[in-house]
């Protein structure tokens, strides 16, 4: 009885280890290059994070300073942990998504990109933003290298030996 406690314990550090550093190292890349983009544009800093709180607020979101781009960062993580969850909790049943990360990896971030851009995103209180066909392919290779590839390889990191 002791060692199923300890091991069913191991297994949900590992879990939440997992998705930890999975979401945070995506979450942390993604706003890097989302607010790297903004500024290069001329836009404030603050404009990213608030335009990820439109989803929840509407245009209304960049009237409200500091708040509701806190609310946008903290979206921005919620989305990374919950996606990177995912991932994990597929993987204890498709062990290729831990023994092919590296592919598997690429190719979660182009399924989070299409989710995320005709799902998610057309269903919430976001305004339609124009985007260039340069900026929709750079935001499609950062969901592929910089949000599903960190992801997976945490996940790969994190699990157990022998999947």
């Amino acid at each position: 009885m002791g060692m199923s406690f300890s091991a069913s314990r191991t297994q949900r550090s590992r879990a939440a280890s997992a998705i930890f550093w999975g979401g945070l190292v995506s979450g942390v890349l993604d706003l890097l290059y989302a607010t790297t983009s903004v500024v290069l544009q001329g836009n404030p800093a603050i404009v990213l994070p608030q335009a990820i709180a439109t989803g929840l607020l509407g245009v209304k979101s960049f009237q409200g300073g500091l708040p509701t781009a806190i609310l946008g960062v903290a979206l921005e993580f919620l989305i990374t942990f919950v996606a990177t969850a995912v991932y994990y909790l597929a993987s204890r049943k498709l062990t290729f998504l831990i023994r092919r990360a590296v592919l598997w990896g690429v190719l979660y971030g182009i399924a989070i990109y299409f989710f995320m851009n005709f799902i998610v995103v057309p269903l919430s209180a976001a305004p339609k933003f124009d985007h260039t066909w340069a900026s929709r392919a750079s935001d499609f290779l950062v969901h592929m290298f910089l949000i599903g590839l960190p992801m997976a390889l945490a996940v790969r990191r994190y699990s157990a030996r022998g999947c």
